[in-house]
C-alpha cells in the first residue's frame, strides 16, 4: 500500500519514456551542469513536470548505474513541489562522478557514499541555474 500523499507521487505520466521523446529534450539545446549532473529542459504541454534519466554504463556495473537512477528519481520525487511545472527535464550523471572520490574506490562503493542530499542539493541548484519560472 503506498502511503505517500498524491503530491508526492512519482507516476508513469511524469516519466519520459520513449526514445523519441529524449530526443526532443535533447535537441532543445537547454543545457546546465554541475560537477555531479547535467540537466537537459524542454517545454511541455502538461501541467506537471516529466523526467527521464540516462545513465551511461561509464558509470559503472547496472547495480550501480540502477542505484544512481534510483536516487535520481527519488530528488525529482522529493522535489516536485519545488520545481517549475509544465517542462520536461532530462537529468544525466556525469561520467566524472567517480573522480570525485578516492581514485582507488571502486563505482559500487563509491554510488554507495553519494549521498541522498548531494544529489538533491546538485539537482537543485541546476533548476535554479536554469532560471525557469
Amino acid at each position: 500500500m503506498n502511503n505517500k500523499p498524491k503530491s508526492q507521487t512519482f507516476t508513469k505520466k511524469m516519466r519520459i519514456l520513449t526514445n523519441s521523446h529524449f530526443k526532443a529534450v535533447l535537441e532543445n539545446n537547454l543545457k546546465f551542469s554541475n560537477e555531479l549532473l547535467i540537466l537537459y529542459c524542454r517545454k511541455n504541454n502538461c501541467d506537471y513536470p516529466r523526467l527521464g534519466i540516462s545513465v551511461g554504463k561509464s558509470c559503472g556495473t547496472a547495480v550501480v548505474r540502477n542505484r544512481l537512477k534510483r536516487l535520481l528519481r527519488e530528488v525529482f520525487r522529493q522535489s516536485q513541489h519545488q520545481i517549475p511545472p509544465g517542462y520536461d527535464y532530462l537529468l544525466m550523471i556525469l561520467p566524472q562522478w567517480l573522480k570525485k572520490f578516492n581514485e582507488e574506490i571502486k563505482p559500487k562503493q563509491a554510488a554507495k557514499k553519494l549521498k541522498f542530499e548531494k544529489l538533491k542539493n546538485s539537482f537543485l541548484a541546476l533548476i535554479a541555474q536554469a532560471g525557469i519560472k
